[in-house]
């Protein structure tokens, strides 16, 4: 959950996976795929390529309607070789399987946009290593970030979640200055908020997270463009600290106005409510005082700061994409269609 996210260390290893029959990733088998895929499952295979990894709790409350209907879809693209799938093993209670592309859903992916697998960078067991990477919670961490904005979309008509980059898009055209976790851009009725994504689960040095502020500072003066960074925290108590840092340096910088900053935790969310998201109340914006803790929630931080509407300079459909480089899918999911009957 968003408001107890899973630490690293809290991972120990894969549970063992039950032996389960799955089709050949055949060329036959990749042509009756062309008519079995819903739109919705090929859209879950873009989120796969572009975020490398979405646990089964994150999918099926963007994307379905019950877990129950998500979770059967999902042991279908498996057993079609659509995508993967492993299950970390915690030390408390049962973590959520995890899902990454397969390799029927890379030649899909391929094919629709005239590539070969190659050409994608695709290796399953390339894929299949994030299981083992020591920044597994992280980036399963920042994908819950996202994907709770998309499920409330969902019950609030007007709200949309606009953009997501995934980290390896922003470090491929941010890298030389700043790689951030995540860009977005959350729109509401009263306009649309882009903003750069670093995402703490208090793995990192204080004094590390805040010197980042350095590089959206040379981000802001080599782009011109003014873009709001937020600082996720864990815990109030880390935000407290972290606060403190962040406000030394940013108020050291030359234009600080150019670099807003607001930070938030993950604790101030109610884990009551039914879906609680990152769009709360709940962001504290620095200030050039370090007093006062006023909270907004994410569609206001824009107006706090004076901003005006995100140019198209940074939109996620500007520019040239290079070969093998697809485009960014749309981070809210297809509207539900007929059904198919899968055969």
């Amino acid at each position: 959950m968003i408001t107890k996210p899973t630490r690293q260390h809290a991972l120990h290893g894969l549970k063992p996976a039950r032996p389960t029959p799955r089709v050949a990733n055949s060329v036959e088998h990749q042509a009756i795929l062309a008519w079995r895929l819903t739109p919705r499952d090929k859209w879950i295979i873009r989120m796969l390529h572009e975020h490398r990894v979405l646990t089964a709790t994150q999918i099926t409350a963007c994307a379905f309607p019950s877990f129950r209907s998500g979770r059967q879809r999902l042991r279908e693209l498996f057993q079609w070789s659509v995508i993967d799938r492993f299950q970390p093993a915690i030390v408390l209670g049962t973590a959520p399987m995890h899902y990454v592309l397969g390799p029927a859903g890379a030649a899909v992916l391929a094919g629709e946009y005239g590539l070969d697998v190659k050409d994608l960078g695709y290796r399953r067991d390339r894929t299949m290593s994030i299981s083992h990477h020591q920044r597994l919670a992280h980036t399963v961490g920042v994908n819950e970030w996202f994907t709770t904005l998309i499920s409330r979309a969902h019950y609030h008509p007007g709200e949309v979640l606009r953009a997501w980059w995934s980290e390896t898009r922003c470090a491929r055209h941010f890298g030389d200055l700043v790689r951030p976790d995540a860009y977005g851009r959350w729109r509401t009725a009263s306009g649309e908020t882009e903003f750069f994504l670093e995402f703490d689960l208090g793995t990192e040095t204080v004094a590390r997270v805040a010197r980042k502020l350095h590089g959206y500072a040379h981000l802001a003066t080599a782009t011109a463009i003014t873009t709001p960074v937020l600082v996720w925290l864990p815990t109030s108590r880390r935000e407290v600290t972290v606060r403190r840092q962040l406000h030394r340096i940013w108020r050291d910088l030359d234009q600080p106005h150019r670099v807003p900053v607001a930070t938030a935790a993950a604790d101030r969310l109610d884990p009551g409510t039914s879906h609680p998201s990152p769009a709360e109340p709940i962001w504290a914006p620095l200030t050039t005082t370090t007093g006062g803790d006023a909270r907004y929630p994410l569609q206001d931080l824009a107006d706090v700061w004076s901003l005006p509407a995100p140019s198209t300079v940074n939109d996620p459909s500007a520019g040239v994409t290079p070969k093998g480089v697809l485009p960014p899918p749309e981070p809210m999911p297809p509207a539900p269609g007929p059904r198919r009957v899968s055969r």
